[in-house]
């Protein structure tokens, strides 16, 4: 927080304090600052953002649900860190029963995509790793819920997004 404007900064410190956007990119970074992408914030290459309450995504994230934003892979650029992504797949739980491949920062564990067989061709990156803040209320805000049949009772329907029992697509 800057103590003349008491404006929250909107990049991550921590992640190297160099993420950016412009009116039609933006990055994201994991906690290290390791492993930087770059991604489009609008079509055609920016597919789709949603939350996802399915029960694989509330197990690799160790959360209730999953903020997603999906992108075309040939809108994707990997700043730095490819190499030092980490890739973990299986099919056992998803509900599609179709592979997702999750691919970590090796050093701080961060996710950054996961990448499923049955959409080949995108990725689906994770909200918290963009490093503009103010991305996540306006461009990238979630326009719809997925799996809802899974989202916890003391979690009600997010005002304003579509809602789907199972998947979206």
């Amino acid at each position: 927080m800057s103590a003349l404007t008491n404006e929250v900064s909107p990049h991550i410190p921590l992640a190297g304090g160099d993420g950016w956007s412009n009116e039609e990119e933006a990055t994201a970074t994991c906690f290290c600052g390791a492993v930087q992408l770059k991604f489009p914030t609008q079509a055609p290459g920016l597919v789709r953002t949603y939350l996802c309450h399915c029960t694989d995504c509330r197990k690799i994230t160790g959360s209730m649900f999953a903020s997603n934003f999906s992108v075309l892979d040939t809108h994707l650029t990997h700043l730095r860190g490819r190499e030092n992504l980490t890739s973990f797949s299986q099919s056992r739980t998803v509900a599609s029963k179709t592979t997702m491949t999750n691919y970590f920062c090796s050093t701080c564990g961060t996710l950054m995509y996961r990448v499923t067989s049955r959409f080949p061709g995108s990725r689906n990156l994770r909200l918290g790793t963009v490093d503009d803040f103010h991305l996540h209320e306006t461009k990238l805000k979630p326009k719809l819920e997925q799996f809802t049949e899974s989202r916890v009772g003391w979690l009600h329907d997010m005002e304003g997004m579509a809602q789907f029992a199972k998947s979206s697509r």
